[in-house]
């Protein structure tokens, strides 16, 4: 009997030690003061294709204070090639021109083609004179206004 008893015990014993305590406390903190970050871009929307603008828009978030703006910019390049063609559409195509010419690299192209821009309602051999004697007017980003200008000053540092 005293065996038996031994044997029970030795193999009760895993059970009871290896056995999983059901009394177990959880315990955790809920933070309610603390509010999320709510800074966004705001969406900013152009509707109409034929309108020559880009919208932007920017938000920033840190944990005290939040910032978000939205802006539209004008793309000048679009206007000046939407105001030539309504000028052209209707019959002045020489207007037409002109706006597209004061773009420098348009200006450029038209010098390079022999087809001068016009000035001042001069068109052919008469505006490529006055645009010669009046380098001012051309676009300052003109290849040939640099070249111009580079003329001139050496002209004018050889005459002194």
């Amino acid at each position: 009997m005293k065996q038996f008893f031994l044997l029970l015990i030795l193999c009760l014993t895993p059970f009871v030690l290896l056995g999983a305590d059901t009394n177990t406390t959880v315990s955790s903190t809920v933070v309610t003061d603390k509010t999320p970050p709510t800074a966004s871009a705001p969406s900013v929307v152009v509707n109409n294709s034929d309108v020559c603008k880009s919208a932007y828009s920017a938000g920033i978030q840190t944990g005290i204070v939040g910032m978000a703006s939205g802006v539209t910019v004008a793309d000048e390049n679009c206007e000046r090639i939407k105001l030539s063609r309504s000028l052209y559409g209707m019959g002045m195509k020489v207007a037409a021109i002109s706006m597209l010419c004061q773009d420098a690299r348009v200006f450029d192209a038209m010098m390079s083609a022999g087809t001068p821009c016009p000035f001042e309602g001069k068109i052919g051999d008469e505006a490529k004179q006055q645009w010669t004697l009046n380098p001012n007017k051309i676009p300052s980003e003109s290849i040939h206004f640099k070249k111009k200008v580079k003329k001139k000053i050496t002209i004018n540092n050889r005459g002194q």
